[in-house]
This record gives structure tokens, sequence and C-alpha cells, in this order.
């Protein structure tokens, strides 16, 4: 990620929070971000058949979770009704992410004749980033750990995946904060 990126997109997510209406302690549901943003959400199995899905899913496990398209100025993001809630919250703000940081489609290749979406691998990572900063802000998380919540529990509060809430534990360096405050450093 380019330097400085990261306090950006703490930053940014505030504001959104606060444009929302919403405190830096209070949970976000990615369905109502995504529309605060002006984006229509749909669920994958209102454009296809859930036997379709179902099927991907059984070939290629997380295959798809989660894409945007854009139909003249307005984006739709459709996400996979197989997910659960959790990793759902996540998917949406992830592609919430790149439509805040203006990220654009770099190619669709087909192969066998299925066509895919190419991403940039610096892309993901931002939106990975700021979806996270949406959902759980860093202060948030370091009241969360000061209050002895773990990446479970916090998940459960916030309505975000587990693996969400122990990446951004991890990455965030709140871990770290707090043991250092806790011995005195």
């Amino acid at each position: 990620m380019r330097r400085g990126f990261k306090a950006e997109a703490e930053r940014q997510a505030s504001k959104i929070r606060t444009d929302m209406g919403k405190s830096t302690f209070d949970s976000i549901d990615s369905v109502v971000l995504a529309q605060h943003v002006g984006a229509i959400v749909r669920r994958a199995d209102q454009l296809t058949s859930l036997s379709k899905l179902e099927a991907l899913e059984r070939i290629q496990p997380g295959a798809f979770s989660a894409c945007t398209f854009s139909i003249g100025d307005k984006h739709v993001i459709v996400y996979s009704p197989l997910s659960s809630a959790g990793r759902t919250q996540s998917d949406i703000a992830h592609e919430v992410a790149h439509i805040v940081l203006k990220h654009a489609l770099k190619s669709v290749q087909t192969i066998g004749g299925v066509s895919f979406f190419t991403c940039d691998a610096d892309e993901e990572q931002e939106a990975n980033w700021l979806a996270g900063c949406l959902l759980l802000p860093r202060p948030l998380l370091l009241r969360a750990a000061r209050r002895g919540l773990d990446a479970a529990a916090i998940a459960q509060a916030f309505n975000v995946s587990e693996a969400m809430a122990a990446f951004r534990l991890r990455t965030t360096g709140v871990m770290q904060q707090l043991h250092a405050l806790r011995s005195g450093g």
C-alpha cells in the first residue's frame, strides 16, 4: 500500500461514519453503508439460480463472494447468499471501499468460456484495509480490547466475521498498544 494510506483510510472511514450519523463505536450495516454511497445491493441469487451458485461453490469454495459493476453512473454490488452474515458484511464493505476509492475495473478475461474480472493487487489491499476501517475503526478495536473482548466477541458484537476482527486486531497494532499501556510503557 502506498505510504500514508492506512491513516488516510481511517480518516476517510471516520468521515463516512459521521456522514451516516454513526459514531466511531457504532456497528454499521454494510448494506446501509452501500446505500449511503449510492450503490444498489443485490443477492446473487436474484440474478442467477441458487443451484448455479452452489455448483460453483462445490467446484471452487469461495470463488465468488461479491463484485461490483456499473450501469451508467450507478454501482451495483452483488454478493453471495452462501456466505455467513459476518462474511457478507465484510464482502459488501470491501466493494463499497472500491467505490469510495474510485477503483476502476482493470480488464475482463475469458477462460474456458467463463468471463472473469481481473483485480489490481494493490487496489485489493486498499479495499481490504478501508473495509476494515469502516466496519471496525481502530478506536473501536482499542476500546473493545481494553474491555477484554477477543476477536470472536468483537465479531459477534459488531456483526463481522471472526477473520475480519482477528485481521484488524493483528494489523492495526491495537494489541501492542494495549500491552504497552498495561505494562506502563
